[in-house]
């Protein structure tokens, strides 16, 4: 059923952010950081594919995504819409039920037998393309699913995460110099007020959680 209200982006934002919380998404750890593919350091890490357990916060992040997309997009803006391998892959599915589109996904590399194909599902030339994901950190892994889903013929200007880091600053600079729009419920900045607002880690731990934040990179290299 495709959402009929609105709620603000504010409101979006920090209810996102608490239900993240409340299902134990959010990890924060300073004294033991978390360490990522990319070999970067961090106080905070975030586990989206818990949501799928959580199912009346998974329908109201899905009803907030869809609501988000067609607000920013449009109503009829899509023919298609792709999760990606594997994450985005069940939040594809209740996108796709919401806005009563067809769905597919796209998976890393091609599977390397039978049709070697990266896109699974039915995706034809000239169809708008929505690509769906849990989150994005600098969009690296976005701008793959975009061009295999542009080899198809299809166009894909846009992709809807649940959760953007908001902390690396090219990250949104660097999808739109590849046509993409990115659109999103919250960021690491949302999560740390509603986690200061409900007390749900010590202040010594959210001190150095904000430190990281405003220079990642920096908090990283540290003695």
């Amino acid at each position: 059923m495709i959402p009929s209200t609105f709620p603000d982006r504010a409101t979006v934002a920090r209810l996102t952010a608490r239900m993240l919380l409340d299902i134990r998404a959010v990890h924060f750890n300073a004294t033991e950081p978390f360490t990522f593919a990319s070999g970067l350091q961090a106080p905070t890490y975030i586990d989206c594919r818990r949501l799928i357990s959580f199912p009346r916060i998974r329908a109201s992040l899905m009803d907030f995504l869809t609501c988000r997309v067609m607000e920013d997009a449009g109503f009829e803006a899509f023919d298609n819409v792709a999760g990606g391998e594997t994450a985005g892959i069940p939040f594809a599915a209740l996108v796709a039920e919401r806005m009563a589109l067809p769905m597919s996904y796209v998976r890393k590399k091609p599977k390397g037998y039978g049709r070697n194909a990266r896109i699974e599902g039915a995706m034809s030339e000239g169809q708008h393309v929505l690509l769906v994901e849990d989150l994005t950190t600098d969009g690296g892994s976005k701008l793959s699913f975009v061009d295999a889903i542009r080899e198809t013929g299809a166009q894909c200007a846009h992709t809807a995460v649940i959760f953007y880091y908001g902390i690396f600053p090219e990250t949104e600079q660097r999808l739109a110099a590849h046509g993409v729009r990115l659109h999103y419920l919250c960021t690491w900045w949302d999560v740390l007020a509603e986690a200061r607002r409900g007390e749900d880690f010590d202040a010594e731990t959210l001190d150095a959680v904000e430190s990281f934040l405003h220079a990642p990179r920096e908090w990283t290299m540290r003695p």
